[in-house]
């Protein structure tokens, strides 16, 4: 097979020259849709054996089937429980593992998966860049229909052309490349507003449809008390996380550079752990006139250390969360010595992956108040299940600490900045942080965020999601209009609440959070509510009220009594220089 190789004037730091490997040389070529799959990982195996080298795409389209596709088991944070999705084997497009100083170029390509893909991996990688590419699916697995007439019984709709159905015996049917749904999650957006709705597809699958038309349906039943109206697009998925979008896996310096995610099948770009990320210029927004990019979260980290940066980047059109930073709590379900501890993985979606290593610093965790009582080092892991591992520690488990109780890795934590981003047309919050290094979250800007723009939060009985903060500044940020889905009492633009279910005196979970330079323009007044924080400091900001009806307000609805700043057990807190 001929191979092109043209000598770079850049070279990475380790001094070997760099060669450029088109994936040309492979027989693969854009805009033939052909499946590129085999070409394309012939092609990652002529790189691996060159330290250095820039895998190059020639501009155009690429397709990528499952069928050709590299299959690996993998248990990815925040997924999928045993019962949603018994088989961990996710179906990768771009399957990158042990490569080191590699460049992707995409030359402004396009990618296109088929079926139910992870999209790209990196797994075990060093210093890789990915950049100049956009992703996007031929069937995603959202489906969307537009109404056009919606009354007490009668509804029409128009179904996207991405959206494959058919009406079988009544019911209109939405299915893909190898798949169908066997239930839904939905949500109604709101492009012109820039709002998402929680809602339901049970009232047109109860409903008896025709096709009139090609990709318009009339439905037929009950449709009193929903929340359908004219030009409003309901957006409907099955619930199961069986994938995620990409995966970086205990990798180190990653960059993500000018790449745009039209659509991404099950939970976002999940990194989890791995070391100093880098994001910028990445969009997650749709494409072809649809309204969603995202199956779940938009970036999703678990677990990282080093340096995270997400720079200049836009999220838009997600069923969930744009950003969420955390590590993970396990739980003591068994005390074999005063050394040895069991530990158990114990929300249903996160489990199987290794969540201490030998060398690793822990902190034994009081779950009720979230108090730390103590640190160690662990000396050995034993996994003993998915859901269970026996941990040697260098030190005795302290006095206050028993079953029930969390250890929490200390060494797996990431340092944060958040800037230059835009938050929008999202139906939860904006950012989600808890991690006790340095956070920055500088000049972004929040735009109708379904609920909190912000939430710092914390907990050791839900999520079980970890990393109390030490150290957050949130400066030159617009919050504008956020926090319409949780109703007048509590649409903050700022919420720290971590889950502590017995208060210890003179402990607080969070510390040293300032909140300056901004501007909010608000709903209902409410700017910040905080429980259980040490050093809290609003200054400096600039509050206004916004005249926007939310949509799930009427006119006339009443004022809401609550208060700019909820704050419960917190103290040294300062409001514009006004000790709390």
């Amino acid at each position: 097979m001929k191979k092109t190789t043209i000598l770079l004037l850049l070279s990475f730091a380790c001094g070997v020259q760099a060669q450029v490997v088109s994936v040309a040389d492979f027989g693969v070529h854009p805009n033939s849709f052909e499946d590129a799959a085999e070409g394309v990982r012939q092609a990652i195996a002529a790189c691996r054996e060159q330290p250095g080298a820039t895998l190059l795409f020639p501009k155009g389209r690429y397709d990528f089937y499952p069928a050709n596709a590299e299959k690996r088991e993998y248990y990815i944070s925040n997924t999928s429980s045993e019962t949603e999705c018994t088989s961990k084997v996710k179906t990768i497009g771009l399957l990158f593992e042990g490569v080191k100083n590699l460049t992707i170029e995409g030359s402004g390509s396009q990618l296109v998966f088929h079926g139910k893909m992870t999209t790209w991996a990196f797994d075990r990688c060093e210093n890789i860049r990915l950049s100049n590419v956009a992703i996007d699916f031929e069937r995603p697995s959202i489906s969307e229909l537009t109404f056009v007439e919606v009354g007490e019984d009668r509804v029409v709709a128009a179904i996207h052309p991405d959206s494959r159905y058919d009406v079988i015996d009544g019911k209109l049917c939405f299915y893909g490349e190898g798949w169908t749904m066997h239930s839904t999650f939905s949500i109604l957006t709101d492009t012109v507003e820039g709002t998402e709705l929680y809602s339901s597809f049970d009232p047109l699958w109860r409903s008896r449809a025709t096709e009139i038309a090609l990709n318009l349906v009339k439905f037929e039943g009950d449709f009193r008390g929903v929340n359908y109206s004219v030009g409003k697009t309901l957006t409907i998925r099955d619930p199961a996380r069986d994938h995620v979008g990409a995966f970086i896996n205990r990798s180190k310096n990653v960059w993500l550079e000018n790449i745009t995610l039209h659509f991404m099948h099950g939970l976002g770009v999940v990194s989890q752990f791995s070391e100093n990320i880098t994001s910028t210029k990445v969009t997650i927004a749709p494409s072809r006139g649809r309204t969603i990019a995202g199956f779940a979260d938009g970036m999703h980290f678990s677990g990282c250390r080093g340096h995270i940066l997400v720079d200049s980047c836009r999220f838009t059109g997600l069923h969930d969360d744009p950003m969420n930073v955390h590590g993970t709590y396990l739980r003591i379900t068994e005390m074999l010595s005063p050394k040895v501890v069991t530990l158990r993985f114990m929300h249903s979606q996160t489990y199987g992956f290794q969540a201490f290593y030998e060398g690793d610093t822990v902190a034994f965790i009081h779950a009720p108040s979230l108090r730390t009582r103590g640190r160690a080092v662990v000396k050995s892991v034993k996994k003993l299940s998915e859901r269970e591992m026996q941990v040697e520690l260098s030190d005795a488990v302290p006095s206050g600490i028993g079953v029930n109780d969390c250890l929490e890795n200390l060494t797996w934590t990431p340092s944060l900045e958040v800037r230059g981003c835009r938050f929008e047309m999202t139906n939860t919050r904006g950012l989600l942080v808890t991690t006790p290094k340095k956070v920055e979250v500088t000049g972004n800007h929040f735009y109708r965020t379904g609920m909190y723009a912000i939430q710092i939060a914390g907990d050791a009985g839900s999520w079980y999601e970890s990393g109390a903060v030490r150290d957050v500044t949130i400066r030159g940020n617009v919050f504008e209009e956020v926090g319409y889905n949780r109703g007048g009492q509590d649409s903050y633009a700022i919420a720290v609440n971590p889950e502590v279910h017995e208060q210890v005196k003179g402990h607080y979970v969070h510390r040293n959070i300032r909140i300056s330079g901004n501007v909010f323009k608000t709903l209902d007044g409410l700017i910040l509510k905080a429980r259980s924080v040490d050093g809290l400091v609003f200054e400096n900001n600039a509050i206004s009220r916004s005249a926007w009806m939310p949509p799930l307000r009427q006119p006339g609805d009443r004022e809401t009594t609550a208060k700019p700043f909820l704050l419960e057990d917190c103290r040294n807190v300062k409001v514009d220089g006004k000790k709390q």
